[in-house]
């Protein structure tokens, strides 16, 4: 069976590191630095590939063929993006993120590459809370704004969590002096709400990733962001792909299986002050 090639969680390939990437999907090989350390290599060649997902918050360099990026995976029978918009980039928080106008603005291009809106995911991932000159503020209800460019565009998929302050994130943010907030659930609750009502309003189908507790209490469905059936039904021939849940996941993620070709010793430059991977602040 094929298998689905992630590209990737650990590091924004597509954005930085799209001379690598472009080189091992020419060469149908990548040789990869695993997080406990180890090496190993990754077959890239079309026969054994049934989707290539890229994930990324800035799709120029795909957009653009820079590096014949865009040429090379035209090799694979189906591309799957999962697009990051929160409506922060350009902000202190998300540095070297494009401006929310600017990424919004490569969807067209994206949609006409991959051949249907159906084949885009938007992450507005991570809603994120934080105090400011004494006022709490959050990125939550720009999603009120993304919500009708979506629908004019007929992607309907969108994911979100809330952030989770891992032990390097908070460090991190100690150093900035940023004073990030974490709501109670009954508040998170209520937040989603608003993002469901909203999804309802411009007919949007959104998913809670990773967050089991979020979503027994709105009752919002959890997400697959690979997701085998529905990669299988996208595919030109519809063909057969792995639906068991992927065990190199947390436990409350419920992706199906997939090789990531990403390492987190690709340090990402889009300085993301909340990153769970490495960014280079």
């Amino acid at each position: 069976m094929k298998k689905i090639i992630s590209a990737s969680r650990r590091t924004d390939l597509v954005a930085f590191f799209p001379e690598w990437l472009a080189s091992a999907v020419d060469r149908e090989e990548a040789k990869i630095y695993g997080p406990s350390g180890h090496t190993y290599t990754v077959d890239l060649s079309p026969q054994n590939v049934h989707t290539v997902v890229l994930w990324s918050k800035n799709f120029e360099n795909f957009i653009d063929n820079n590096f014949k990026l865009k040429d090379v995976l035209r090799k694979y029978d189906q591309l799957y993006l999962h697009f990051t918009i929160t409506g922060l980039g350009g902000s202190f928080m998300e540095q070297g993120v494009p401006h929310p106008a600017v990424a919004l603005s490569q969807l067209d291009d994206l949609i006409t590459i991959v051949g249907t809106p159906r084949r885009v995911s938007i992450r507005f991932d991570p809603i994120i809370y934080w105090r400011e000159e004494d006022k709490e503020r959050t990125n939550l209800h720009y999603f009120k704004e993304l919500a009708p460019i979506l629908q004019a565009k007929c992607v309907q998929d969108v994911r979100f969590s809330f952030t989770q302050w891992y032990n390097k994130a908070k460090k991190r943010v100690a150093k900035k002096n940023f004073v990030y907030m974490d709501p109670p659930l009954e508040q998170k609750v209520k937040d989603v709400r608003f993002l469901h009502q909203v999804a309802e309003n411009y007919g949007l189908d959104l998913h809670v990733c990773s967050q089991t507790s979020i979503s027994v209490a709105s009752d919002i469905a959890p997400s697959s962001c690979i997701n085998g059936a529905l990669l299988q039904d996208l595919h030109p021939e519809q063909a057969p792909v792995s639906a068991k849940k992927d065990r190199t996941q947390r436990k409350e993620c419920l992706c199906t299986e997939s090789v990531d070709i990403g390492s987190y010793t690709q340090f990402c430059p889009h300085c993301c002050l909340y990153c769970y991977a490495n960014p280079k602040l």
